[in-house]
């Protein structure tokens, strides 16, 4: 099979598994919506939890799987099996010393972490306090999804993805559980979502060592850390902690922010976010994830033509996915919001307030999703300066127009910023490519770009009528608002194809491909 169809493949399997995952994550939202809505305890919940959710980001999707993976990549192909179980042995004990010491001391030293990331919550009677609690609760989450993003690697190498993928969905059922079942047996109620949040990283963990065994690499203990490749991987670790994390690092800037904004700003953020990463985290993330291992692979056999083609193909792919889900989210931000959230604690000026956000953000999916494809293909080639220079220039912007946009536009301005950084970023990793490597299809890259904004005009004017057929200001209607929205989207979903086929798209025949392969796994 051709890399371009395992890039497909790949992708298709990854969005399967992460379609169910997302779908689950919808349902604990929708649950913890209902429950807590968007206030004090919700705030608190959400911001404890960021702290090591944005390490779990910087690991499990960032600086760990693209130093690993070429570095893991190369072992595999030139030193075979034996030297590559070997490296992950030694990986896998290295990283649980490690991890069990950050674990160890964020738990003690979490009042001063929350301290310096949510200044605001000291105002606020309780809010700190428990915020404390609820990080230190979940905060050894870190340590075993650390782990789990090393299974990731190894199983992503060896092009097994559906295992990784589909561990989330443990996470979301604990949640789920623990927030409806275990809710009455602490005095803070929102307590049982930290309790579901540390199971559901065990259960994360637990379920990749059969496959790893399966595969041929049991993990078992080796302290052989004078190994080179371990000292290449480290040093590849710390540069892309920043150059991979950038975009997740301004998130929780913006969440910093919030604190000091109006409350219930940290809860429309989350909201808003978490919609915004389900077209990310079913399709962007998938291709970054599957074109990886094909750059990485490419880069070591020294075939730049073939990387440079695998590079372009996932490009293109990506605007073809990412920019009708942009206008979609757009277009039903209100929709979406009202039928999944709105009801018991979560009212309609929540809605409003978490659409503004989500339409923000929107805007810039194609930003972030191309920025996670460019940034991997530097790490294949081993540069680690040059992502992280685009990086921190975009940190800086970000923080910059966060501080310029939060009093006009309060949270909304936060998104905004965030998604201007993106672009910033995607910009600069571009010309920096193109540098490096010269031409790899800019012009069949703009050409898929052109076509699929041109195929969203009327997919995005038939959505936008079709949600008129609904009041999304009343609570309740479910079954018409689920009727009305869902034809929305359908609707828009055929128009798009329909368009794309007529403009002669050839990205379409790798989604469709994509789409059936994700069906048949799943």
């Amino acid at each position: 099979m051709s890399e371009k169809g395992n890039i497909a493949r790949a992708a298709g399997i990854l969005g399967g598994a992460t379609m169910l995952s997302r779908i689950m994550g919808m349902v604990r939202d929708m649950v913890v919506s209902r429950l807590f809505g968007a206030g004090l305890a919700t705030d608190a919940f959400f911001a404890a939890f960021q702290i090591p959710n944005m390490l779990r980001r910087f690991f499990a999707e960032g600086a760990l799987t693209a130093a690993f993976v070429p570095t893991f990549s190369a072992v595999l192909k030139q030193r075979g099996d034996e030297k590559a179980r070997e490296l992950a042995n030694i990986c896998f004990t290295l990283l649980t010393i490690v991890m069990a010491a950050i674990t160890l001391a964020g738990i003690i030293l979490s009042p001063y972490i929350v301290s310096l990331m949510f200044p605001g919550f000291r105002s606020v009677p309780g809010k700190f306090e428990l915020t404390v609690l609820l990080n230190r609760l979940m905060f050894p989450y870190i340590f075993f999804i650390s782990l789990v993003a090393l299974c990731m690697g190894i199983l992503n190498t060896v092009r097994h993805f559906f295992t990784p993928a589909i561990s989330t969905v443990f996470l979301n059922i604990s949640m789920i559980l623990g927030a409806l079942c275990l809710n009455g047996f602490f005095e803070v109620p929102i307590t049982a979502l930290a309790v579901g949040v540390l199971l559901g990283g065990f259960l994360q963990l637990i379920i990749q060592l059969p496959v790893l065994w399966d595969k041929g690499f049991p993990v078992r203990p080796n302290f052989d850390f004078s190994n080179s490749e371990v000292h290449r991987i480290a040093m590849l670790m710390l540069p892309s902690l920043f150059g991979v994390g950038v975009y997740y690092l301004n998130i929780t800037v913006s969440s910093i922010l919030a604190s000091l904004l109006p409350q219930g700003s940290v809860s429309y953020l989350y909201y808003a976010q978490r919609l915004f990463e389900f077209p990310q985290g079913i399709f962007t993330v998938s291709v970054a994830q599957a074109v990886l291992p094909s750059m990485s692979k490419q880069a070591a056999e020294g075939d730049m033509t073939g990387m440079k083609d695998s590079l372009s193909f996932a490009l293109r792919l990506t605007l073809f996915i990412t920019i009708p889900a942009m206008a979609g989210l757009m277009a039903c931000s209100t929709p979406i919001l009202s039928l999944l959230f709105m009801g018991g604690a979560f009212d309609y000026s929540k809605v409003i307030n978490s659409a503004e956000a989500l339409i923000y953000y929107s805007f810039g999916l194609s930003f972030v999703a191309l920025t996670r494809v460019l940034a991997p293909a530097f790490y294949a080639l081993n540069d680690t300066k040059t992502p992280v220079a685009s990086a921190f220039i975009a940190f800086i912007l970000n923080l910059c127009l966060s501080l310029a946009l939060m009093g006009p536009l309060r949270h909304g301005g936060l998104a905004l910023a965030t998604t201007l950084s993106a672009f910033g970023n995607m910009l600069m990793l571009l010309w920096f490519l193109r540098r490096k490597i010269g031409s790899f299809g800019g012009r069949s890259i703009m050409l898929t770009g052109l076509k699929s904004l041109l195929a969203t005009v009327p997919m995005t004017a038939a959505v936008l009528y079709a949600c008129t057929f609904a009041d999304w200001s009343l609570a309740g209607d479910k079954m018409l608002k689920c009727g009305v929205l869902g034809g929305a989207i359908a609707a828009g979903v055929v128009i798009y194809m329909v368009a794309v086929r007529l403009l002669k798209t050839e990205e379409m025949f790798a989604a469709v491909s994509m789409l059936r392969k994700k069906s048949g796994k799943g």
